[in-house]
């Protein structure tokens, strides 16, 4: 699933493709081309094809170096400790946040890409993205075997995102991460609920799918401690 707090990648076309660019030109007139003459008050519009090239393409190109800014993250422990006891494998590379569910593996952005905004920290940021993830690998086959397609359909991936939402909400408040919610799990809530606005209990049922998903991760560390 995407995740939240990195940029969409951009998939790069090494060929040569044409582009169609539609410039009105004023017939009978050296004006500016997107006025009309005054006298007939026509314009013509032709098509001109332009050649647009990758900079990979480009002989003796050399793309600007990129400086990332460093590591803000302050490590939580509680929450470090719950993810290693879940033996989930997380992998840190890219600019994007998922779980594969062909690899059972959870895929974060390079740390130093969480540099905060206005309603949280750089730490309370990355914490977020990776239990909302974590949520996300709760919900595979072997587990909790969660799944939306028998009741919501084509809805079913927006209804699991929603379920990943609130249990990283959960587990930020258990956590001691962000006791309060904040306005960006408000924000990403409300979008997935107007989608899901068919359905009135849409809600309850996410909610406690999350719960679920919640309790299911902190027992990891609960069963370390019996084991100790």
């Amino acid at each position: 699933k995407p995740g939240r707090n990195g940029q969409p990648s951009r998939t790069k076309d090494r060929n040569q493709s044409p582009r169609a660019d539609v410039k009105p030109k004023t017939e009978g007139s050296s004006r500016c081309p997107h006025e009309a003459t005054e006298d007939t008050g026509s314009r013509r519009v032709i098509a001109k094809a332009s050649r647009v090239f990758n900079a990979a393409q480009v002989d003796g190109y050399v793309p600007p170096e990129v400086t990332l800014s460093t590591d803000q993250i302050t490590p939580i422990e509680a929450a470090d400790r719950l993810i290693r006891a879940t033996g989930a494998r997380v992998t840190e590379s890219g600019d994007r946040a998922f779980y594969s569910v062909t690899h059972d593996q959870i895929t974060m952005p390079d740390r130093v890409r969480f540099t905060g905004t206005t309603s949280l920290s750089p730490t309370e940021g990355y914490y977020a993205v990776l239990l909302h993830e974590l949520t996300h690998w709760s919900g595979a086959k072997h587990r909790l075997d969660r799944g939306f397609g028998a009741r919501f359909g084509e809805d079913a991936y927006a209804m699991e995102a929603l379920v990943a939402e609130l249990g990283a909400a959960f587990l930020c408040a258990d956590l001691h991460i962000t006791p309060e919610p904040r306005p960006d799990h408000a924000a990403y809530i409300d979008h997935w609920l107007r989608i899901l606005k068919s359905d009135r209990k849409a809600i309850f049922a996410a909610a406690s799918a999350a719960s679920r998903a919640a309790e299911y991760l902190s027992a990891f560390t609960q069963d370390i401690q019996v084991a100790a």
